[in-house]
């Protein structure tokens, strides 16, 4: 599928699952969104990509308690240079789960994971992406011009 085949109205690139999951490998940060006491709340978490799951660690907390229930969440990151205009942004949907203990330890070892923050005795919390979406501003010579 060419690229002016896959635009959406503003012009954006819509992504394949492929693209997307290339790119959420790409950063290391992202935004976590979930309910709290019935409100929204967003968090900027570190993250690593797992197949199709997205693994990120919290300490005890909200985020923690909603892996422990299993809540579906939303995901998001992006990169996006304003001087060149460029940039993209991909949203995940999924339940959240506990990485058990014994699957934890190896996985540690296999992907990294950095925190911006420290966090005491944190655990492993996967995201089962269940939906992926994502747009791309194409280059200004790519892009269709009236």
């Amino acid at each position: 599928m060419k690229t002016l085949d896959r635009l959406d109205t503003s012009g954006l690139e819509i992504l394949t699952r492929a693209e997307c999951l290339h790119l959420l490998g790409s950063v290391p940060l992202g935004r976590l969104v979930y309910t709290a006491g019935g409100l929204p709340v967003v968090r900027l978490v570190n993250f690593a990509v797992d197949g199709d799951t997205l693994v990120f660690a919290s300490a005890d907390g909200e985020k923690l308690r909603a892996a422990e229930r299993g809540d579906i969440v939303a995901f998001e990151a992006d990169t996006v240079d304003l001087e060149r205009q460029l940039g993209w942004t991909v949203t995940s949907v999924g339940h959240l789960s506990v990485v058990p203990a014994d699957e934890a330890e190896q996985l540690a070892r296999q992907i990294r994971l950095r925190s911006w923050a420290p966090l005491p005795s944190p655990r492993l919390i996967r995201l089962g992406i269940e939906s992926v979406t994502g747009r791309r501003l194409l280059p200004w010579a790519q892009r269709p011009h009236d």
